[in-house]
Formats: C-alpha cells, sequence, structure tokens
C-alpha cells in the first residue's frame, strides 16, 4: 500500500477510534511510523485529509442512493438499508460527531446536505415503488413524513447507539438500525407483508 493511500487508511482508523477532533497529523504520522514531513508532502493538513475521506464517502453514497425507479420489494429495501447502514459504519466519526464537524468544514456542508436530499428522494422511490404495487398504504403527505422520518433515523442511529452502549463505541449495531427503520415502514404495509417482515426482523436480529 502507498504511503499516500496507508495516511487515508490510518486516518479513518483512528478518526473512528477517538473521533476527529481527538486526532492531530502529529498521532497519524506516528501510528503510521513516518515522518509529520513525511505526511505533510502527501497531505498539507489534517484538513486535506478530511476532505479526501468525505469525497470517498461521498461517492460511495451517492453511487447507492442512485435507486433505479423500478418494481422494489420488501426484501430490496432491507438489502439497500443495510448497505446504507454499512457505509454509515465504515465513515462512523462522521456521523457521531456531524454537527461539529459540519460547522468546521464548510466546503463539505452543501455537499453532506446533498447526501441528506439523495437519501430523501432514494427513499421516496421505494416507497413509492411499495404504494405502486399496493403494498405499502398511504398519502403523498404520508409518504413524505414517513421518509423524512427514515432519513432523520439513518443520520442520528450513530449518536444515539453512542449515547445507548458508550462501552461499544467502536462499533454501530447496523441490525437493529435496519429493523428500527422498517419498524416506521411497517404501519404502512398491508397486514400480509407486515406479517412477513415482522417474521424477517427476527431472524435477522437473531
Amino acid at each position: 500500500m502507498k504511503t499516500r493511500e496507508r495516511i487515508i487508511h490510518i486516518s479513518l482508523e483512528l478518526f473512528n477510534r477517538f473521533g476527529e477532533p481527538n486526532v492531530t497529523t502529529l498521532q497519524i504520522a506516528d501510528e503510521l511510523d513516518i515522518s509529520p514531513g513525511n505526511l505533510y508532502y502527501h497531505y498539507k493538513n489534517k484538513t486535506e485529509i478530511l476532505h479526501e475521506l468525505f469525497a470517498r464517502f461521498e461517492q460511495q453514497m451517492l453511487e447507492l442512493l442512485d435507486v433505479p425507479n423500478v418494481e422494489i420489494g420488501i426484501e430490496d429495501q432491507w438489502l439497500f438499508l443495510h448497505l446504507i447502514f454499512e457505509r454509515i459504519a465504515e465513515y462512523r466519526f462522521l456521523y457521531k460527531d456531524l454537527v461539529n464537524i459540519l460547522q468546521r468544514y464548510e466546503r463539505i456542508r452543501p455537499r453532506f446536505k446533498k447526501i441528506l436530499h439523495k437519501k430523501t428522494e432514494a427513499s421516496l422511490t421505494i416507497c413509492s415503488s411499495l404504494r405502486d404495487q399496493d403494498i405499502l398504504i398511504g398519502s403523498d403527505e404520508e409518504l413524505e413524513a414517513l421518509c423524512n422520518n427514515i432519513v432523520l433515523t439513518i443520520t442520528y442511529w450513530p449518536s444515539f447507539d453512542l449515547i445507548r452502549h458508550p462501552a461499544d463505541a467502536q462499533d454501530i449495531d447496523l441490525s437493529h438500525g435496519v429493523y428500527q427503520v422498517m419498524s416506521l415502514v411497517a404501519p404502512y404495509l398491508r397486514d400480509g407483508e407486515r406479517q412477513a417482515l415482522m417474521a424477517m426482523s427476527r431472524e435477522y436480529l437473531s
């Protein structure tokens, strides 16, 4: 692995472990066993490292959120959520300190806002597909509120989980995060699909 890639890899690991504000470039260099000068040759400061990490996160998330306008089932929505939560877990430092990071790094604020918008669009595409198939029942206003709640839960689940389980700060409970989002959808499903969802939930959490 080239030095530039190693810097990104170790920075992400340290940011996730200790929180981005608590990590310095000197700590990153020490963890890599390289001189600070070598690190600065590749990245002038921690801001450049964070922007590189965010660019990678952004690309992966936008690709996932590009949901095709096709028939989508409950299992597809579950898989979609699982993949989203996996990406969030990989870059969990962003979500666990979201407000602070967006305040200090103004250049990424509008880009994260775009990701939030894409999350809402993707949720609306999926829920609209379920409604078109008569799997989900709800008005346009109800679907909009549901999708806003889905995005809210996805975005702040890492912070909620951290407060609940501070001893497990290095991990995010992905399974219960996905379950929590699907539990928002459940009341809008027909009885048969709701029962199938509950059975799927029990199997997924076991």
